[in-house]
């Protein structure tokens, strides 16, 4: 993997995200951690309802899902509550997609779509040994 590839996905994590099957209990005990919500959005497209939560220099985002046949309602009904994925910001998403592709990591995405802070795009967990992987845009 080229130096720059290392230093896009490693420089710095924007957050972990979260399944949780009751959002507004897991934003309580949250708060009880120290976070604060910061945003609360429904994501559509992806049939969720996402609760950002800040503490200090650390972002999570609380997960769940709006549609029992969702991957996300997969995902829960399979694992259970927990981490779900870790997001990494990068300076330039197309460019870090076309990397990982051409290096022969499977991708979900094939380009950037739209997501709750920007564009954004999905490595699919059997390219990072069962982590699901998120790039985020850096924002301007």
């Amino acid at each position: 993997m080229s130096d720059l590839l290392q230093k896009e996905l490693l420089q710095k994590i924007d957050h972990v995200g979260i399944v949780v099957e009751d959002l507004d209990a897991a934003v309580q005990t949250y708060r009880l951690l120290g976070f604060r919500e910061t945003a609360r959005l429904p994501i559509p497209d992806q049939h969720i309802i996402a609760a950002f939560m800040q503490s200090g220099d650390s972002s999570i985002e609380l997960i769940a899902s709006t549609d029992p046949t969702s991957g996300t309602a997969r995902f829960l009904h399979n694992r259970g509550e927990g981490v779900h994925h870790i997001c990494y910001v990068v300076d330039d998403l197309p460019g870090t997609l076309a990397a990982l592709q051409q290096q022969g990591l499977r991708l979900i995405d094939q380009k950037p779509r739209q997501g709750a802070h920007g564009e954004i795009a999905f490595l699919h967990p059997k390219a990072a040994h069962g982590v699901l992987i998120e790039l985020l845009a850096r924002h301007a």
